[in-house]
């Protein structure tokens, strides 16, 4: 008979609530840092929304501007599309600072200076969030541009990517990629009245398995720009507009497509996955699927079960109903996390949500 897995371990995707990246940095480590390997600094500031900052990059290209007409504004942003105006030809656009590196690289030194003060323990990781491509490309740029727009967006993550491993230790850094709006593409659904266009994908009306392939190679040539001495994840995502997901997965038969196909595409380590878990799901059919994951033997899983409404209980029934299927595909163990960020929740939840996750361990080991 095969014995379950362990749990052991926490994760936190990158977004936290908190006035500051010190802030956030010091909150964790005082109540889970003896359970997690990597700290971000909760994506604070303009990062705040996620990719919604990014809009402003893309008007600031020469080459590429607003559509006319009055400002579309969600949470301050300004969402109107992005088109090309034909000014600079595409394959000429250059971006400039995207604004990760710099975020990166000022929370570094805070990262820093508590762990010198002993408030982060030696060994843990600063831990950097990058989008793929897709999202901040489908959320501002208008279709018919996108394919001629994303080569010169995709060069500029990648020198994100550059300058933060430049500039950060690799003993020190854990950059994860973040694939959110795939989903949508795969389930073929819309996500804040963006109706998913897969233009990446060759052929009319592609099917969930053209969109992986197709969307899993992207994002592996993405991945190769981590250098293989930096720790390296990915967080694989639903959304999270106000608590809730886009579309809620029937299933993890999707979640365990991509990973197996990143797994496959990626041939530097990958040193975790986070997969969400929905609230209501704590039946053994949600999880069966993974029973199918094919990842690097070096890959820790972590599964997004921690919902603050139902606590250790709720976390408890899904840890049983998961173990079968992740004991299935070989794994000894597996950590816990919630199923995305939880930086839009309230700032005085966090430290009881923080001290949820251990909790859960322990009750999960008993």
């Amino acid at each position: 008979m095969t014995s379950l897995p362990a749990v052991r371990g926490a994760h936190l995707v990158g977004s936290i609530n908190q006035p500051t990246a010190k802030d956030t940095l010091a909150i964790v480590a005082e109540n889970l840092g003896g359970h997690v390997a990597r700290i971000p600094d909760g994506e604070v500031g303009e990062r705040y929304h996620w990719i919604l900052f990014q809009g402003a990059r893309f008007e600031a290209v020469d080459g590429l501007s607003r559509v006319p007409g009055e400002p579309f504004m969600i949470a301050g942003f300004d969402l109107r599309r992005i088109v090309l105006d034909g000014t600079v030809a595409a394959a000429e656009l250059k971006f400039g600072p995207l604004g990760y590196a710099e975020a990166a690289l000022a929370s570094y030194q805070d990262f820093k200076a508590l762990r010198d003060a002993g408030s982060i323990a030696q060994g843990t990781r600063f831990q950097v969030a990058i989008p793929s491509p897709l999202a901040p490309l489908g959320s501002f740029v208008a279709v018919a541009d996108q394919p001629a727009v994303y080569p010169a967006y995709a060069d500029a993550i990648r020198r994100e990517i550059a300058e933060i491993a430049a500039g950060i230790p690799a003993e020190d850094l854990a950059i994860q990629i973040d694939l959110a709006v795939e989903f949508s593409h795969i389930e073929q659904v819309p996500v804040a009245g963006n109706t998913p266009d897969c233009w990446y994908v060759l052929g009319a009306d592609p099917s969930s398995e053209r969109i992986i392939e197709a969307a899993t190679s992207m994002a592996a040539a993405v991945a190769a720009a981590v250098p293989d001495d930096v720790q390296f994840g990915i967080h694989l995502c639903y959304g999270d507009v106000a608590e809730k997901h886009f579309v809620e997965p029937s299933d993890a038969t999707y979640l365990t497509a991509v990973a197996n196909a990143l797994s496959e595409k990626i041939t530097r380590p990958i040193e975790f996955l986070h997969l969400p878990v929905p609230i209501e799901r704590d039946d053994a059919a949600y999880f069966a699927p993974l029973a199918n994951l094919e990842l690097h033997p070096e890959t820790a899983l972590f599964l997004g079960l921690v919902h603050h409404e139902d606590g250790v209980d709720g976390a408890a029934r899904r840890i049983a109903a998961a173990r079968p299927a992740v004991a299935e595909a070989g794994f000894s163990e597996f950590g816990i996390a919630t199923e995305c960020g939880f930086g839009r929740g309230p700032a005085e939840r966090t430290a009881p949500l923080l001290r949820l996750h251990a909790d859960i361990i322990e009750a999960a080991n008993a």
